[in-house]
């Protein structure tokens, strides 16, 4: 009976873990190199490069400038919950930037659906863009994806993507703002 008990407990918290893990999946990618010192003040265009150095904030004026469900999600390391983002089905062609700092990071070109429940990449629009680190959270190690420019909490990335980099970016929608290419926003 205590081992029924005990089997209880376990299931009941990996049940409760699930929706704060995300993404689903927990293969684990190997990690970049760190960026070079030179790309930290590139420039580069609007549709998504370098736009400057880093940027430090307080916590409280990241919580002036952020909804609540952003700075949850940006600054503490925060889940939205699956299929409730609005980009998730969105098919425009443009940019996906940074909720935080505006910062280009995916491309509509490279979004596909992962059927996760969340906007999903096979590849950022400049690999300067984004930063990614070891997690190690519940019952799993993945690697976070995170906001080069800002150090915003954006998700997770798995090697289970489509070609042709074999990467899926599970990226919180809360965390994204969408501009649509010009040509678009015309239609």
């Amino acid at each position: 009976m205590k081992l029924i008990a005990v089997w209880a407990v376990i299931v009941t918290t990996f049940m409760l873990a699930a929706p704060i893990a995300g993404c689903g999946r927990d293969e684990a990618v190997p990690q970049d190199p760190a960026p070079e010192a030179a790309a930290q003040s590139e420039l580069h265009d609007q549709r998504g490069g370098r736009m400057t150095e880093k940027i430090e904030k307080p916590e409280e004026q990241w919580r002036v400038e952020l909804t609540a469900e952003q700075f949850r999600v940006l600054r503490q390391k925060g889940t939205e919950r699956a299929f409730t983002s609005p980009l998730h089905k969105l098919k425009s062609q443009g940019v996906y930037r940074c909720a935080g700092c505006g910062q280009g990071l995916f491309s509509s070109d490279a979004k596909f659906d992962s059927g996760t429940g969340w906007p999903s990449f096979y590849e950022p629009i400049d690999d300067k863009n984004i930063e990614t680190a070891p997690d190690h959270g519940l019952f799993t190690s993945r690697t976070e994806v995170l906001c080069a420019r800002c150090g915003g909490h954006l998700g997770h990335v798995f090697d289970d993507g489509p070609p042709p980099t074999s990467l899926r970016y599970c990226v919180n929608g809360v965390a994204l703002e969408f501009m649509a290419d010009v040509h678009e926003a015309g239609r």
